[in-house]
């Protein structure tokens, strides 16, 4: 005989259970790329909590973790250039080359790197 599976109701949930696990998109994908880049082995998951460790506990963290992420995706970025697979200037390039596409693209319309105003052959 099967037991009927207990239903909770949402009142009995921890607070904070039905909240969105990322506030903006750019969170959903930095988490994403740290997952597929770990699965493609370029780095351990010891490594990887190394680098999101020293990123937290770096003076002016916020104590609420409001930042979280800004320290997840600074951790990324430092493994990346500590691994020689992307240097600092370089994320840094992409990271205006992108801002520049969003501010020139029309709202509504797809950001593409292309939209970039300095994008071109002889970038």
């Amino acid at each position: 005989m099967s037991r009927p599976e207990p239903k909770r109701a949402a009142a009995d949930l921890p607070a904070g259970l039905d909240a969105p696990v990322f506030a903006e998109p750019w969170q959903a994908e930095a988490f994403a790329m740290v997952v597929a880049l770990h699965d493609r082995g370029l780095f351990s998951w010891g490594e990887w909590a190394q680098a999101l460790s020293a990123e937290v506990k770096k003076p002016g963290a916020a104590a609420d973790g409001h930042d979280y992420y800004e320290h997840w995706l600074a951790a990324l970025e430092g493994l990346l250039a500590s691994k020689g697979l992307a240097a600092r200037q370089d994320v840094d390039a992409m990271a205006h080359a992108w801002e520049r596409a969003a501010h020139a693209t029309p709202h509504g319309k797809p950001i593409l790197l292309e939209n970039d105003p300095e994008f071109g052959p002889a970038r």
